[in-house]
Order: structure tokens, then sequence, then C-alpha cells
């Protein structure tokens, strides 16, 4: 399969998975529509996207405004007569203990993670189910599978895409719907420093394990390739994804690690 001629639109295409995710689909010649509420950064993604297409387009979005996305839908068909992969790589990470966190912040996360990026499938849906193929890329997180400390609502927020998206997959199959759940573990992107703490702020610093991390280059192309294959669930990082698998089968062994984890 190729992604020639294909409309491929990337939520959280101004930086990091999504940027590298932006720029390698126009490398493929892809119709790439790019969306975030970071305009600027946007226009930088554009610049580096024309080198290699002329079909790319900004839509920019909020995801915590999302009350309707039905005429940024509408923008994407009108410009291109489909839209044949959503990817859903926005969200926000998180940086405080669950107990010492105000209900507004896990309101806020569960609402840019979870709702935000939900509300756009809802508007998007109807397109594919009327065309009777599509693909939605659901970009999670390893925390999806398993809790860690100071990622309570960030861990939530992606174990309900987990659940949202499986079932999907499951209803949405005799429409040809197909559903990607992509599992990162550590990979060198700003999530840790736009993380908020509990009074909403930026964490603004490079997490240790962010650095030691895969980059988003190398991310990227296995997303695609996992795209490429139609996986329904790829996971895509270094030896903590391996913890997934410790859980599952040693789970003694897996809770008294992270019970011994020292918080950061």
């Amino acid at each position: 399969m190729t992604f020639n001629d294909k409309t491929v639109w990337i939520i959280g295409a101004s930086s990091g998975i999504g940027k590298a995710l932006s720029i390698t689909m126009a490398k493929l010649q892809a119709n790439v529509v790019l969306s975030s509420r970071n305009v600027e950064e946007l226009e930088k993604v554009k610049n580096r996207c024309v080198h290699y297409t002329e079909n790319c387009f900004l839509i920019p979005l909020d995801l915590e405004k999302n009350n309707d996305y039905s005429s940024n839908v509408k923008e994407v068909i009108q410009r291109y007569g489909s839209i044949d992969y959503l990817i859903l790589n926005g969200g926000i990470s998180q940086r405080s203990f669950a107990f010492e966190t105000p209900l507004k912040i896990d309101r806020r996360i569960m609402e840019i993670n979870y709702f935000g990026n939900i509300a756009i499938t809802k508007a998007v849906l109807p397109y594919m189910m009327e065309q009777k193929s599509g693909h939605i890329v659901v970009v999670s997180s390893v925390v999806g599978k398993f809790g860690f400390p100071l990622r309570s609502t960030y861990s939530a927020s992606k174990h309900a895409l987990h659940g949202y998206y499986e079932t999907l997959r499951a209803e949405q199959a005799s429409n040809r719907i197909k559903v990607t759940i992509v599992i990162p573990g550590r990979v060198k992107t700003n999530i840790s420093y736009n993380a908020i703490l509990k009074d909403g702020s930026r964490h603004n610093q490079l997490d240790d394990g962010q650095a030691q991390g895969i980059s988003a280059e190398s991310c990227s192309k296995q997303i695609i390739k996992a795209i490429k294959k139609n996986k329904k669930e790829v996971f895509i990082g270094g030896k903590e994804i391996y913890l997934v698998w410790v859980r599952k089968f040693l789970p003694v062994l897996f809770y008294s690690f992270v019970n011994k984890i020292q918080p950061k």
C-alpha cells in the first residue's frame, strides 16, 4: 500500500511525533492536513512539508474546545474529497500526585486527551462510514496499560482511549474502518516540558526518562509501518515496554517495582 494521494489528517502536528509523522507523510506524497492549537509551530511544520508536496493544509484547532468540529471536517472534505487516515496524536501529560491535583485539572486533562479526540472522531466517522473505508490511528501511551506515579489522570485518559477505540473497531468492522492503537514508551519530545502541574502551570523540564527515549522520527517510522500492516495495537519504545509483559505474567514483581519508584 502507498499513501500517495491519500488524505491524512494529523491532530497534534506541531511538534514531536505529530511533526515527524507530518513530514514523513509529505515525503510519501499524501495530502497532509495539519492541526494543533499552536499556529506558529504548525506553519513551521508546513514549511518543511511543502519541500515534498504541495498538498499541505492547515486547520488550527484546540482539543480543549471540543464542542463541534463539523466545520473543520467539512473543510477537509471540500478540499480533498475524503479523509482516509485520521491520526489522533494531540494531548497533554501531567506531573502531580493524585491527592493534590484539583478536580479542575483532572477535568482539563480528560477534556483534551479523551473528549477532544473522540469529538473529532465523531465528526469524521460519518464520512468514513459513507465511503466504507478509513483508518483511525490513536496515539496512546504505555501508561494506558498501567498506572504510574504523578500520571494519575493522564494514565486514566489513555486507559479511556483504549476502551473507546477498541469498541469502535468492533462496531465499524462491517464498514471497513480500521483502528490502530499506538502505545509509545519513552520518546524524546516536548511532552514533559508541556506537562501540567497541580496548579495548571507547565512542568518545563525534560525528564531523564524522556531524554533517553527514542527519537520522534524513529517512532513515526514504526507507526507508519504498523498502519501499513493494519496492526490493531503496536508497542513502540525501549526496555520500558517490557513492563507491560512483566505486569501481565509476573504481577508480584511488577507491583514491587512500581511501589519503589521515586516520583519525579
